[in-house]
């Protein structure tokens, strides 16, 4: 598989004009824009928007829908393969090298914005007047990036590229607010799945649920499926895993002759304290405490 690690190298490989900046580029898709015949990594941050009209993109594996136009957040050393693009309009990639952002608060931050976990196929779809923000702040950043950069450049460059960042976290919550009728279907499908795998024995043959293996059930990544049940529900994915957890424990408690041990290993929960941890955080009470009530 092939290894980005420097833009000279992307660039010159990908017959993009060389970079101004070994740490930073842009380009400016004319309808087609491709990187490679084959899957990649890299060591930067791409933000992309792209109408692709036809061609291979895969991100984590996963193949973009090709609906509509769309903005793609990809992480270093995600594997990527985009191959034979073309697009309905003009598109544009900003590479980011993670160097770039060494000593400034978004090097830290940018870890913060979940989207860039999210597969291609959960890609921010924007509507006309999102389109117009993000293009005019790709004009200032391809503007300033060329204007023969001095001390004041990288400071300004990573202000705009802070500010898509931001728009796109609001807009990806419009996104999920748009959808609510796909999210509400979700959740659903996300209790379903947590029942099922109860149901099944498997919590005694498996162990504890996970976020990454009831979003794999789902077709969705970890991340995506969080902050989607976040903004349907208000709670995360593993707290709602959690609240199911306790839910079945108290029910175990209230109906059987088993004890606190016996209810936790039944319910998967390799270690007791842990157990009787969440148990107290979500209820109030210890196990012990809920079941001489009970018994009372």
């Amino acid at each position: 598989m092939k290894h980005y690690s420097s833009l000279n190298q992307l660039h010159r490989e990908n017959g993009f004009k060389l970079p101004e900046n070994p740490l930073v580029s842009v380009v400016q898709c004319d309808k087609s824009c491709s990187i490679g015949d084959r899957e990649f990594t890299t060591d930067f941050y791409i933000i992309g928007f792209k109408k692709l009209k036809s061609g291979t993109f895969l991100y984590g594996r996963t193949k973009y829908d090709h609906d509509l136009g769309y903005m793609s957040f990809i992480k270093p050393r995600q594997v990527m393969e985009m191959k034979n693009l073309e697009f309905e309009e003009d598109g544009f990639l900003i590479f980011l090298h993670e160097d770039f952002l060494n000593g400034h608060p978004l090097h830290s931050e940018i870890k913060k914005y979940g989207y860039f976990d999210y597969e291609t196929s959960e890609a921010l779809h924007l509507s006309p007047n999102e389109e117009e923000i993000i293009w005019d702040l790709y004009h200032k950043i391809e503007g300033e990036y060329y204007n023969n950069q001095d001390e004041y450049s990288r400071e300004i460059i990573i202000g705009y590229i802070d500010s898509i960042l931001k728009y796109a976290q609001r807009f990806y919550k419009r996104q999920f607010i748009n959808r609510t009728a796909l999210s509400g279907k979700v959740v659903s499908k996300f209790n379903e799945s947590l029942s099922s795998y109860f149901e099944k024995g498997f919590l005694a043959e498996k162990g504890l649920p996970t976020v990454k293996l009831m979003a794999a059930s789902l077709n969705l990544s970890s991340r995506y499926l969080s902050d989607l049940l976040k903004k349907e529900t208000g709670k995360t994915a593993l707290e709602l895993i959690h609240i199911f957890l306790i839910t079945e424990a108290k029910n175990m408690l209230k109906v059987s002759d088993t004890n606190i041990a016996e209810t936790a290993y039944n319910l998967g929960f390799e270690n007791l304290p842990y157990f009787s941890r969440l148990f107290k955080k979500e209820v109030g009470i210890s196990p012990n405490q809920f079941k001489r009530q009970v018994l009372n």
